[in-house]
């Protein structure tokens, strides 16, 4: 049982990194990546490459276990949504910095 907790938390770390991400946006300076799952993608490829150098035929299978479709679709659906949890949260702040501003204004 304590063996098959750690292959688990190593197989939900790699799930960020080892899929295609048909829904998410380059990194680079003129893109930014709206999904939250950027952090956990860094971590699970630090993971997969110690993992590959130790044993590639690991790697491999938990490579091979990721790309099943429900993990796919699962991923694929968490960046769809965060991303626009992260644009509403965007809309909210600029709103609030509105308000804020117009507040200021009239207080003068």
């Amino acid at each position: 049982m304590l063996q098959l907790k750690p292959l688990s938390l190593v197989l939900i770390l790699l799930l960020a990194h080892m899929m295609t991400e048909t829904e998410a946006k380059a990194i680079s300076k003129r893109h930014v990546r709206r999904d939250w799952l950027i952090i956990p993608d860094t971590i699970a490829f630090n993971i997969f490459s110690l993992i590959n150098e130790v044993s590639p035929k690991t790697a491999e299978y938990l490579f091979n276990a990721v790309q099943t479709p429900v993990i796919l679709e699962t991923r694929n659906f968490l960046i769809k949504e965060t991303a626009k949890l992260s644009m509403l949260f965007e809309q909210l702040q600029d709103k609030i910095s509105r308000l804020w501003k117009e507040l200021k204004e009239s207080a003068q």
